[in-house]
């Protein structure tokens, strides 16, 4: 079964996540636990945590679906020690509170070495962020974002996701999240039957499909291989609604979150229909 939801507001708290979910007829969501543009903020109440956990089970989402994304500050490759100490220590924070949430993932970007070092030194240091990370915390997974490639980012080619998950030390707490946008234009095409198969046969052989645990769904504004960041809505851009529906009749694809971080949260109730109806058709 396909799980498919959006990257869905918090305003007012964490608690209105799944309400806001309900509202565009999602099976899945992702959320910020926290705001994503400061470094600190207030630890979650016990008020917020109660009812986050109630509107779950009154809408029925398992945490399995729910795909938290941590905030876009972090860098947790960063070059400069205050900039990688502060990620590291608000990595941690964001881990506690997907467990004090009863949540299992956290998604995040690796990081950016802003070209004052290699990708493998890099990686090693994102690498070495997450296992302190994780021996911080509890059972709560970290999940690796594939980039874009953009701006000294790493974790844009299948190898690098796959050397980070050799680097980890717990297995059990790594995994990977596929952006559509993000790996076309890293330059993975997924437009064609063939070219997807391509691409996914790939990542199982570099990577593997056990490690997956989620998908980003964005349309792309970019071409090929550009090794920039920008998302459109469904059907708008270089990937086409012939790529989603793809995807959506694709069985190594099942019961994993599958989320929209398309650019007009208007349209997020007609992209889920949308995306569900290629479920029926297949």
């Amino acid at each position: 079964m396909k799980y498919v939801g959006a990257h869905v507001s918090t305003t007012g708290g964490v608690h209105h996540a799944p309400l806001n979910a309900r509202k565009i007829g999602a099976t899945a969501f992702a959320l910020f636990t926290k705001n994503q543009r400061q470094w600190k903020s207030k630890p979650l109440t016990e008020d917020e945590i109660s009812k986050f956990k109630e509107y779950c089970e009154k809408e029925n989402y398992s945490s399995d679906y729910i795909l938290p994304h941590d905030t876009y500050l972090i860098n947790l490759g960063a070059p400069e020690k205050e900039m990688l100490e502060k990620s590291r220590e608000t990595f941690i924070d964001e881990l506690r509170r997907c467990c004090q949430l009863g949540l299992k993932y956290l998604n995040f970007h690796p990081g950016s070495h802003k070209k004052k070092m290699s990708d493998e030194e890099c990686l090693k240091l994102v690498a070495e962020s997450v296992n302190i990370c994780l021996g911080e915390t509890q059972y709560v997974m970290a999940v690796i974002e594939a980039t874009a490639g953009q701006g000294g980012n790493v974790g844009y080619r299948f190898q690098h996701l796959a050397a980070l998950i050799e680097m980890v030390e717990d297995k059990t707490r790594v995994g990977v999240c596929l952006d559509t946008c993000h790996i076309f234009a890293a330059g993975y095409d997924i437009r064609t039957p063939e070219a997807y198969e391509k691409t996914m046969r790939e990542f199982a052989e570099v990577v593997g499909f056990n490690y997956l645990v989620g998908m980003h769904l964005n349309d792309a504004k970019v071409e090929l291989g550009s090794r920039k960041d920008r998302h459109h809505s469904l059907g708008k851009g270089e990937l086409g609604w012939d790529t989603f529906k793809i995807i959506m009749q694709d069985p190594r694809l099942d019961d994993m979150p599958l989320v929209l971080e398309t650019i007009d949260e208007d349209l997020w109730a007609e992209e889920i229909k949308q995306l569900k109806s290629f479920v029926s058709t297949s």
